[in-house]
């Protein structure tokens, strides 16, 4: 059978043939899942399950921290890979988190509630292209900008929590709008997120760190959407405690070198 030649693609276009090009299942099924979650958010808030709703965002969140690692350890990473799960995000991160949180409390604000919903969604595309395009000479340790996944489970845990404690969402409008906001502009903030990408997961770890995964478990147990969302908060404040720390150093450092540029004068 004759093979394609990317050196020879006009022999193929006067026969009026394309070579197919196949895609990947394994990690396209997950990709697929985590938009099904999205918009499985969208319809349930929607309908004014807010709960479900929030769930659903937090589904697609570990869907979409999957299907990276998958075609990675099955080498079926793709360019169609790549742009479908870009898309998928920017529904299930980007207008999914954006729509519950103006159904769920922003729209009682009138005008200032759909722009905070829409500086949410607009910063998630900001961020999502702006990866997209600094890819290959990003730091893989850290995020540019808070990960989208992470700002969205900012804004349903949130949803997740006071639903558990049945506070309505219109008693905490200004909590919502500022944690809305807050979330659209760390996405497109210069701060620095650990990415967790450096985490070997077929390299031995001590006995230690596997008790302190059971007990992890156990403290999700007690009180999921607390505890989820404690710790969703701590990540998203964590870039802002980094770059504070560089900032001391860095002057702390100006400081010292001053000093020694006197003593020698």
């Amino acid at each position: 059978m004759e093979m394609y030649d990317p050196e020879k693609p006009n022999k193929w276009l006067l026969k009026g043939k394309l070579p197919r090009r196949g895609i990947y299942l394994l990690p396209n099924l997950f990709t697929t899942a985590g938009l099904f979650a999205g918009f499985y958010s969208i319809v349930q808030a929607m309908n004014g399950r807010f709960e479900y709703a929030a769930v659903g965002i937090l589904v697609a969140m570990v869907l979409d921290g999957l299907d990276g690692r998958v075609a990675r350890l099955t080498r079926t990473q793709s360019a169609f890979g790549a742009e479908y799960d870009s898309l998928s995000d920017m529904v299930s991160f980007g207008a999914a988190p954006a729509l519950v949180s103006y159904v769920w409390s922003l729209q009682s604000m009138g005008r200032l509630g759909w722009i905070a919903a829409f500086i949410y969604c607009a910063g998630a595309a900001l961020r999502l292209a702006r990866f997209n395009t600094t890819t290959e000479v990003a730091d893989t340790r850290f995020f540019q900008g808070l990960p989208s996944p992470a700002a969205a489970a900012l804004i349903a845990g949130l949803v997740w929590v006071m639903n558990d404690y049945q506070v309505s969402g219109g008693n905490v409008r200004w909590l919502a709008w500022g944690v809305t906001v807050f979330a659209g502009l760390s996405m497109v903030s210069n701060l620095r997120f650990y990415s967790f990408k450096d985490i070997n997961l077929r390299k031995s770890v001590p006995f230690v760190f596997m008790l302190f995964l059971v007990l992890s478990f156990v403290l999700i147990s007690v009180d999921p959407p607390m505890v989820l969302f404690s710790g969703f908060v701590a990540y998203a404040l964590s870039g802002y405690v980094m770059w504070f720390w560089e900032l001391r150093k860095n002057k702390s450092v100006a400081s010292a070198s001053s000093g020694d540029k006197t003593i020698h004068q």
